[in-house]
């Protein structure tokens, strides 16, 4: 099989096409050809070799943690899918390739009504607002805000902010993806110096809950939340943990993609994907990725 691989670790470049052997399928696993995957910034991680390898195992690795494609083989006392199911799943390496091996309780059916490139990027997203969600403690009628809010997950947490009944929903973005994060559903305010002030004049009783992905966006959720246990991350550096907020991934599972995929049914969740590459061109969309200030999601065609 083709694959999108790393045999060292380091910039964009270092993600090229190899040829690997296909995996095989043992109990309780199914083997899916995907046909999208997602390209999340803790795929940009693995590249640059920020996390261990009790994770990542030896190279070559090839990452890619969420994806959509077809069953072609079935293991030993997998029941309730068949070869030829059209799915999504999500795992934590491997889908930047032609063949995939997973639990079967990592995949879903795709819904009919869902295309291919939706499918491919709705579970990082999708299940990590939620599981951040979770942590956060959000109920109906809070005030939330989400730094970030015009990303992949951004994008998510404030649909699913709005699907949860929150009261008001603020989010930071760059000026050029305003409109985009109104759009979803979310007040813009604007990166920069001066945030807190910023965010004070748009809620002045102040925010119940926040999520955040970098140092100054968290700072700033520390002065207007009132309850600091409430103030969220999914991204880990030192700055951060300063700062005494804790990262938090919270964990993916069958029952977290059934969910959303009940509420992107029913027209709560949407998905904005703002670029496609080819497998052979991953390095471009971990470019794409790593540049920041995107809109939505990059995937990655693989057939």
């Amino acid at each position: 099989m083709r694959a999108a691989a790393l045999t060292e670790y380091g910039p964009p470049e270092v993600l090229r096409s190899v040829e690997l052997p296909d995996p095989r399928v043992g109990p309780g696993q199914v083997r899916v050809r995907p046909r999208i995957a997602g390209v999340q910034p803790f795929d940009c991680g693995v590249r640059t070799g920020v996390f261990p390898r009790t994770l990542t195992g030896d190279f070559p690795i090839v990452p890619g943690n969420e994806f959509a494609g077809t069953i072609d083989r079935i293991g030993p006392g997998v029941t309730g899918f068949a070869v030829g199911d059209s799915v999504l799943g999500f795992c934590t390496l491997g889908a930047y390739a032609e063949s995939l091996v997973v639990a079967a309780d990592q995949v879903a059916r795709k819904p009919g009504g869902m295309s291919w490139e939706t499918a491919g990027c709705f579970s990082g997203s999708a299940q990590g607002a939620r599981n951040a969600f979770a942590e956060m403690r959000v109920t109906s009628g809070d005030v939330v805000l989400i730094n970030g809010a015009s990303g992949g997950l951004g994008t998510m947490a404030v649909q699913l902010a709005r699907a949860k009944g929150a009261a008001k929903v603020v989010g930071t973005a760059s000026e050029a993806n305003h409109d985009y994060v109104r759009a979803l559903g979310a007040v813009p305010v604007a990166y920069g110096p001066g945030l807190a002030d910023r965010l004070r004049a748009v809620v002045p009783e102040g925010f119940d809950t926040a999520l955040g992905f970098e140092p100054d966006g968290l700072r700033a959720s520390l002065d207007v939340v009132h309850d600091r246990t409430r103030v969220v991350t999914m991204v880990y550096s030192d700055e951060i943990a300063a700062l005494g907020i804790q990262d938090w991934t919270g964990v993916r599972s069958a029952e977290g993609m059934s969910e959303m995929l009940a509420l992107y049914e029913r027209g709560d969740l949407t998905v904005h994907v703002r670029a496609r590459y080819p497998l052979a061109d991953a390095a471009a969309a971990h470019r794409d990725v790593g540049a920041g200030h995107g809109r939505g999601k990059v995937v990655i065609s693989i057939a």
